[in-house]
């Protein structure tokens, strides 16, 4: 008897680690589509003022009005998704807010990730789950550094977190946002739970540094576009650039 209840008591206890999201997975909802963060779900009264291009792989997203009419307008989760970084970011950043998302699509289930940067106010934390059109933040200048308006990319490669200078700015590594959303606005799984990779990021799991501008004009100097492994985190305006 005795015997029978230490296998009881030891396959619960396993399947309870399994159940929990651990340091490197997490469960999440499936995404059932896809809408815009700003004006949700159609962007309704915003214009995307900037595009993607060769060193801008996202979309600048800005209120109708123009100038900082924006300024704290709410920036919404485009889908169901898990928060994986929430934090002032600096650098030409600000605060930023990263969701990674599963969806189904031809019968696979994919992941991405969502950055919404320069913002004013961040209103999640990292490992909440977020819903479609939850707010995450508000629209912001990164501490004055721009006017105020919503930097947003779609990413396919869950390992660029903030050192984006790492990685190739094409279609390799990101999708074009508003292309993205306008072919996923509906899509199958909804109810479903999927299992994500989720501490992906240079920063979680090396524990490297943000680059210091002494550092990111050194390496760029050098034509290493790596992140730096030297410094400390800090405000700088020769980092990695979000625009």
């Amino acid at each position: 008897m005795r015997c029978w209840l230490f296998w009881i008591c030891l396959l619960l206890f396993v399947t309870g680690l399994v159940a929990v999201p651990g340091l490197d997975r997490a469960n999440v909802r499936v995404a059932d589509g896809f809408d815009h963060p700003v004006g949700k779900p159609n962007a309704e009264g915003y214009y995307m003022a900037r595009g993607f291009l060769s060193y801008h792989p996202g979309e600048d997203w800005n209120g109708a009005k123009g100038g900082n009419s924006d300024l704290g307008a709410p920036v919404y989760s485009i889908g169901d998704g898990y928060v994986t970084f929430a934090m002032d970011a600096r650098m030409g950043w600000g605060n930023v807010v990263l969701v990674r998302h599963a969806y189904v699509e031809n019968g696979k289930t994919l992941f991405a990730d969502s950055m919404y940067a320069h913002l004013n106010t961040i209103l999640v934390r990292k490992g909440q789950q977020v819903s479609r059109g939850q707010q995450v933040g508000t629209i912001g200048t990164n501490h004055g550094m721009y006017r105020a308006h919503l930097h947003f990319e779609i990413r396919k490669n869950l390992y660029i977190g903030i050192n984006r200078s790492a990685f190739a700015k094409d279609f390799s590594n990101y999708f074009r946002p508003g292309q993205f959303i306008a072919q996923h606005r509906r899509l199958p799984g909804a109810g479903q739970i999927a299992s994500i990779p989720i501490n992906s990021y240079k920063t979680d799991r090396e524990g490297l540094p943000y680059p210091t501008a002494a550092n990111s004009l050194k390496n760029r100097a050098q034509g290493d576009k790596s992140p730096s492994r030297g410094g400390t985190f800090r405000v700088n305006r020769f980092g990695d650039i979000g625009y």
